[in-house]
């Protein structure tokens, strides 16, 4: 950090003090607890009597900024002394620390290294075996002690963090990142320049499509005013926003004719017009209808003011009543007009992202369905709106009609489902016979027993060559979600049906003996819609993917990574142990590389696709000419950061156990799982440097990080796709 860095954060401190001591202006270890935010006890209570130089159980503001400059403006010795203080549990810190001479009778053993590592997993939420801990320490510290004495010196410490350059570069950097509270507010990104040569290059389609949908809106708003220039300026506007309003909603229809995107998607059409975003065009053209409402509603209402004052009819009569017979069915243009602006508020306010993100995605799904009455209300408001409508109305209806023909057609049938930790349901659903897809596709699926009439999207996470089966992974995030967990989470209903109760006991038996309690068969009904593409149709024309997934965003790389395997041969020589990897010939596939990056909350949605993950690390080859194929990079959120003092001993031992047993301790993979975040900026360097051809970048997960990774990607030119549906 910069001077001015650690001012201000020398500022904070001195705040955070003087809010939280008493009169006495100390503060004592409960106290310093509260102010450290730390989950495990453990190291706030070391630093606490690190802090407390004259033992008097209770912390001054000039002690605790003596200490804190020392390890700011101190040397890597200072700093390297203090963690070795933290280590030696029952050592007598005090003058030590703060006179920074070291006594040479401090040391660690054994116990007290595993207590701290212990703390260690406490902090970061990694629950591991007592034995694989054991395992841990015995690693870190057979590495250490370098003269086999039992115990750890400072001069031993010393020359193992020297072993690891990244600790070591850590130890450099200021106290605020040592000690800095979890929501210490950061400092504010950048707004990306939007006028970049790489924005424009990454955004030109959609970008193109807007100039054109705006100037287009335009004409037909000036058109429609100077065609009735002879009412004035009010029914000039509501005339202006009224054709814009025929032609918006039956443009956001068109971008949701999902059966005719997924077809454009294989044509040239895809290389032209942003089909990709028609989710985010669809939302802006939803918020264009909302505005044009709103202006159209205004001007009528004006316009209706002067005219209450030229007829016999009051304003209220104009607005809510047939009398003043204005419209072309039976007087009800004002009428239908305010049931229309009514509805389409509420269509607006259940689609925004506070409510389809906080658990009430069933709100969204019930009130979109009322498109079907505005459409009908507004052929009877505007004479003219069926004219705009005829023909995309028509291409609307035969997508429906298809969609419920091939979902009805032949017995789907959920045969497998497996409760998975973090409330994700995993569901097996045979495959129909005819049901073809791509790596990355959706689906539409209804469940009569958990809604009979409620579809949700879900991404199909198993590969198209997977013949016999779709796998869904669904997140327990909404009622339908919670439903549907809580439904395969129950004990199987009792039947007195003899047949039913056989099979019943056959599959507890087969469940009991192959899988356990949460994994069962079953035979539920069920229908899907779809598949419909995504944007990850794009990936094996890519030369060089990296596939980021956040959480259960993961799961349309599960099926892109499934079908790589399929794609790709591992062969073995004969005579020696060298392998090699070739590609089945396949005119879509033009990967030279891919990077998958999967970050998570903790340790346990990690068993989401543990077993997919180790098949990819087994069937990769050992050696290949130019690299490896796939390289796999997995980040765990809730654990401390190599920034973080505490987390270093951790990381040096799980580095040394994974280097012993060739697997992570967290995961059971062979790739090392990374404590915290990605830094972006290091992982697309990475990325740019390795120079396998044009870079496309695909993620899944939440909208927030989508905008700092697409920030990242318009800095180093790479192509942006982020998954929408």
């Amino acid at each position: 950090m910069s001077l001015d860095e650690d001012a201000r954060w020398l500022e904070w401190v001195t705040k955070q003090f003087e809010s939280i001591a008493g009169d006495d202006k100390e503060i004592d270890l409960d106290e310093f607890k509260t102010a450290l935010k730390v989950k495990e006890s453990f190291f706030a209570e070391r630093f606490f009597a690190l802090f407390d130089s004259d033992g008097s159980s209770s912390i001054s503001l000039d002690e605790l900024l003596k200490a804190l400059d020392l390890l700011i403006h101190g040397n890597e010795t200072d700093k390297l002394n203090f963690l070795f203080q933290v280590y030696d549990v029952d050592g007598h810190p005090g003058t030590t620390f703060t006179s920074c001479v070291l006594t040479g009778s401090g040391s660690i053993d054994p116990d007290e290294l595993r207590t701290v590592l212990k703390s260690c997993l406490r902090e970061s939420a990694i629950s591991l075996p007592e034995e694989k801990l054991d395992d841990l320490t015995l690693a870190l510290f057979e590495s250490a002690d370098k003269d086999n004495s039992g115990s750890i010196t400072f001069e031993e410490l010393k020359a193992e963090l020297e072993n690891f350059p990244e600790v070591m570069e850590n130890l450099t950097i200021s106290a605020a990142n040592w000690l800095k509270p979890p929501d210490l507010d950061q400092k504010k990104r950048q707004t990306p320049r939007y006028l970049t040569r790489a924005y424009w290059h990454n955004n030109s389609r959609k970008l193109l499509f807007l100039c054109v949908y705006a100037c287009l809106s335009l004409l037909l708003f000036i058109g429609a005013m100077l065609q009735h220039s002879h009412g004035g300026a009010w029914y000039m506007v509501a005339k202006g926003c009224g054709q814009c309003l025929n032609f918006n909603c039956t443009f956001v229809m068109v971008l949701m004719l999902r059966r005719c995107l997924t077809w454009l998607r294989a044509t040239w059409v895809v290389r032209i017009l942003p089909l990709d975003q028609n989710i985010l065009l669809h939302q802006i053209v939803g918020y264009a209808i909302l505005c044009y409402t709103l202006v159209h509603t205004t001007a009528h209402v004006f316009n209706f003011v002067q005219l209450s004052e030229k007829s016999e009819y009051s304003l209220w009569e104009f607005l809510l009543t047939t009398r003043p017979g204005i419209g072309w069915v039976k007087g009800t243009a004002s009428v239908t007009g305010v049931v229309l602006q009514v509805v389409i508020c509420l269509m607006v306010l259940c689609s925004s992202t506070f409510v389809r993100r906080s658990g009430h995605f069933e709100v969204f799904y019930w009130s979109h369905l009322s498109y079907v009455w505005v459409w009908s209300l507004l052929m009877v408001h505007c004479a003219n709106f069926w004219k705009w409508f005829v023909v995309p109305g028509l291409v609307f209806l035969l997508e429906k009609i298809v969609g419920i023909a091939v979902s009805r057609m032949g017995s789907l049938y959920i045969v497998e489902v497996n409760l998975l930790p973090s409330k994700v349901t995993h569901l097996v659903i045979k495959r129909p016979q005819f049901f073809h897809f791509k790596p990355g596709d959706y689906i539409y699926i209804n469940i009569p027993v958990i809604a009979k009439y409620e579809w949700h999207p879900f991404t199909i996470s198993s590969a198209p060559e997977q013949s016999d089966s779709l796998w869904l992974h669904i997140r327990s995030m909404g009622q339908w979600t919670n439903r549907l967990y809580e439904y395969f989470r129950q004990p199987e209903s009792q039947t007195v049906s003899p047949k039913r109760l056989t099979t019943s006991l056959r599959n507890r038996r087969q469940v009991s003996a192959k899988f356990g309690e949460n994994h069962r068969f079953c035979n539920i009904k069920c229908y899907i819609d779809g598949p419909y593409g995504t944007p990850t149709r794009q990936i094996f024309a890519s030369e060089h993917a990296v596939l980021i997934g956040a959480g259960i965003g993961i799961t349309p790389f599960a099926s892109i990574l499934q079908s790589i395997i399929y794609r790709r041969r591992k062969q073995n020589c004969p005579n020696c142990n060298y392998s090699w990897c070739e590609n089945i010939k396949d005119s879509e596939m033009k990967l030279r590389k891919v990077d998958f990056i999967w970050i998570n909350r903790d340790q346990k949605s990690f068993e989401w696709f543990v077993s997919l993950l180790t098949k990819l690390e087994m069937d990769q080859a050992d050696e290949e000419p130019e690299g490896r194929f796939l390289e796999m990079h997995m980040y765990m959120t809730s654990a401390l950061s190599k920034n973080d003092m505490k987390a270093i001993g951790l990381q040096m031992a799980l580095d040394l156990l994974a280097k012993k047993e060739k697997r992570d301790s967290i995961t059971g993979l062979r790739t090392r799982t990374q404590p915290g975040r990605p830094e972006w900026g290091k992982v697309f360097q990475k990325v740019s440097e390795e120079k396998k051809g044009k870079v496309h970048v695909f993620y899944c997960g939440a909208p927030a990080l989508a905008k700092v990774i697409k920030a990242q990607c318009e800095h180093f030119g790479f192509n942006f796709y982020k998954e929408n549906f």
